[in-house]
């Protein structure tokens, strides 16, 4: 995938592809994408590294990308909202839960086209 830009609550993040065997922290951490808080960046892996993506074909390789690039997205917009460090609970802080980012990142699409059928998307 090539970089882009994402406008993220007035702040402005890349998004990059790398691959993982050229990534410490996504090799290092097993990752298929990070957010990169201090800088504004977004990674996501090359899901075309055989080694680190077995048997995945091209449209499987888009699929997973888009859906890492939703998650990684969900983590900046907690992050521009003051959310990823302000949220302690006992647990540590909400904002920094994978299970909940992937629940927003997964049912994000449904979110919205109930959003558009209703015409209720923008203000």
């Amino acid at each position: 995938m090539k970089n882009m830009k994402v406008n993220i609550l007035g702040t402005e993040y890349s998004i990059e592809t790398h691959k993982v065997s050229e990534d410490e922290y996504m090799q290092k951490n097993r990752l298929a994408g990070y957010c990169g808080e201090e800088d504004k960046k977004i990674i996501i892996a090359d899901m075309s590294e055989e080694e680190y993506f077995t048997g995945m074909d091209e449209k499987s390789q888009k699929k997973y990308w888009r859906k890492v690039c939703r998650h990684e997205i969900i983590h900046a917009f907690f992050n521009e909202s003051g959310l990823s460090d302000s949220s302690n609970c006992y647990d540590g802080a909400w904002a920094k839960n994978e299970e909940m980012v992937d629940w927003f990142a997964i049912q994000s699409p449904k979110i919205f086209a109930a959003y558009q059928s209703l015409e209720i998307l923008g203000e």
